[in-house]
């Protein structure tokens, strides 16, 4: 495991007549140098539409910032082989001996989709309008360290300056995930009508050619509930090539249908009306291996690559005023640690994944193997036990419906939403509503359209409108493992206490986020993971948010789609390709 924040220089090239372009190595696919071909179309698919294309609004995994590899203009990144830093829109960048100062110098040659260059306004824009706390960006927390704010200034005429105010090993990765906002559009909005117009802007009615962007594909059509459609973006080849100097992106088109579900994304699949699917489950890979051997479809299978980069958890509302009593118990964690007793990881492996899962006890993925805790309790499956716990509750009782109650007669009954059309999760919810059926806790599983589901889980206040959610979250970093806006009683991700007038409710609440803040600010890596192990020790007695399981990540795709990763670099980190050195085989 890398140390970071360590002093680097990276050669300038200003001073050269032509700027240079970032260069895609050949190394990163298995496509012989000069093979790829441009044309085609890439046809990927979701299972919920964009909930809107502002960059600022967006929480969740679908936003169209994510939906095509639209991550465009980063400062920095990082290659599918390495964990080594490469400047990207930054053409070089500097580190102070205390690593509390990273600069950088911004490439001349980056274009919006307009034809708008890109500058250095574009970055501090979207700087100050994350920072501000009317805009309710979903990056807020990002930008703070104990309370204290991260600063970007200007330096030069093409040049930033980030002022960490203590050291912090997430800082690299605070530059591969900045991204410019349009300053010429949004910019303008903001200056004229302030947060609101800014949080109003780009919704999914926005008429596409009225958005700009400096990722490989442009979005230039959606069709809600059918399909959303990129065409690429000759901006972005003027500053990416391949290491034969061809301008990025091959495809010409990534099309993203918008099915209901992936058990109807494996059907179009089979049918050869998509490019690439990610199996679910090993009866998924085997439905995929037989329509191979009959000849149906020309496929390449990648089974079990690794654990996945995400989860799926039950997490209960702590902000319940209108009803004291679920209030008293979602807080209790005897409660929660009773309900992790009834989720049965086991059968949720077998039914759900096919057996290629693992249970999860903490936040930290199963993939970032170096920061497990494998110490931490276990609420493992174990009816008996969360009897007992509810009984010490005052639960101790059935009503003629076989549900538990309490000495005033209030029946355990709780409602579990989760998002309609996700088979897994559906599957999920109903496995631990059966087991909780038969211990007296009554779940009504509850599926709801994915926006409202986010809207619900993002609400804030006393009195928040559901009882439990499951769902899930992905990423994560390498450097440190545990989110800004999770952690932080004040982040917009807490999820199961966002009563912010309130803060922290419990001294664990408090305990993670001084250990959070302290963790990502040493240095030294096997210090912090000792810091992380312990933020896993709170997090597995207080039980906060109810892990289910880690699958493991399967790749499959159409052998007529090229420029996949070398087998040894795929997994759930990066992925199976690197969408832009994708293409279509003649």
């Amino acid at each position: 495991m890398k140390r970071y924040l360590v002093t680097v220089t990276v050669l300038a090239l200003a001073s050269l007549a032509l700027a240079e372009p970032f260069v895609w190595l050949n190394a990163w696919t298995t496509a012989a140098p000069g093979e790829a071909v441009y044309g085609g179309t890439f046809r990927d698919y979701d299972t919920s539409d964009p909930r809107t294309f502002n960059p600022f609004v967006s929480a969740e995994q679908n936003a169209l910032l994510d939906l095509a590899d639209t991550g465009g203009a980063s400062l920095l990144t990082r290659g599918p082989d390495s964990d080594e830093w490469l400047p990207y829109a930054a053409e070089s960048f500097t580190v102070s001996e205390d690593g509390l100062v990273v600069e950088v110098v911004l490439r001349d040659n980056i274009k919006w989709s307009d034809g708008t260059p890109v500058t250095v306004q574009d970055y501090l824009f979207r700087y100050q309008a994350e920072t501000d706390p009317e805009v309710q960006s979903n990056g807020f927390d990002g930008w703070f360290i104990e309370d204290e704010p991260i600063l970007l200034e200007q330096v030069g005429e093409n040049g930033l300056r980030f002022t960490f105010p203590v050291a912090d090993r997430t800082a690299f990765f605070k530059l591969a995930i900045h991204r410019p906002s349009p300053d010429h559009i949004l910019g303008e909005l903001y200056r004229e009508g302030g947060a609101e117009a800014l949080r109003g802007a780009w919704g999914t009615e926005t008429p596409l050619s009225e958005t700009v962007w400096t990722s490989p594909w442009i979005p230039t059509a959606y069709t809600p509930g059918e399909r959303l459609v990129f065409e690429r973006n000759p901006t972005f080849g003027e500053w990416n090539v391949d290491e034969q100097g061809n301008a990025l992106p091959y495809l010409d088109t990534y099309t993203i249908l918008l099915v209901e579900s992936g058990d109807a994304a494996l059907n179009l699949y089979l049918a050869g009306e998509l490019d690439a699917f990610s199996p679910r489950t090993l009866d998924d890979i085997g439905v995929i291996n037989v329509a191979v051997q009959n000849g149906d479809i020309d496929a390449t299978v990648i089974e079990n690559a690794s654990p996945v980069a995400s989860s799926q958890f039950i997490v209960f509302n702590w902000n319940k005023a209108s009803d004291p009593v679920k209030e008293g118990l979602f807080r209790a964690s005897e409660f929660r640690q009773a309900m992790s007793h009834l989720v049965d990881r086991e059968a949720i492996t077998e039914l759900v994944y096919g057996g290629a899962a693992s249970p999860m006890w903490t936040s930290v993925y199963q993939v970032y193997t170096f920061w497990v805790n494998e110490d931490t309790a276990k609420f493992g499956y174990d009816p008996e036990a969360a009897t007992e716990l509810l009984a010490g509750l005052g639960f101790d009782q059935k009503n003629a419906d076989g549900v538990l109650t309490d000495g005033e007669g209030n029946a355990l009954a709780i409602t579990l939403a989760t998002n309609a059309g996700n088979t897994q999760r559906e599957q999920i919810a109903q496995i631990f509503a059966d087991s909780a059926r038969e211990s007296g806790v009554d779940v009504e599983v509850q599926a709801l359209d994915f926006n409202l589901l986010v809207d619900q889980l993002l609400s804030t206040g006393p009195d928040r409108p559901f009882d439990a959610i499951l769902i899930g979250l992905r990423g994560g970093s390498r450097d440190w493992p545990f989110g800004a806006s999770v952690v932080p009683c004040d982040g917009n991700l807490h999820m199961y206490n966002q009563d912010l007038d309130a803060g922290c409710l419990t001294s664990e609440e408090q305990e993670a986020e001084e250990l959070y803040v302290q963790g990502r600010k040493t240095l030294d890596t096997q210090a912090a993971r000792e810091i992380g192990l312990e933020i896993q020790r709170i997090e597995a007695e207080l039980q906060p948010i109810i892990y289910t399981v880690s699958p493991n990540g399967h790749y499959s795709w159409l052998t007529s789609l090229r420029g996949e990763h070398p087998s040894e670099f795929v997994n759930a980190i990066v992925g199976s390709r690197e969408l832009v050195l994708t293409f279509k085989a003649e």
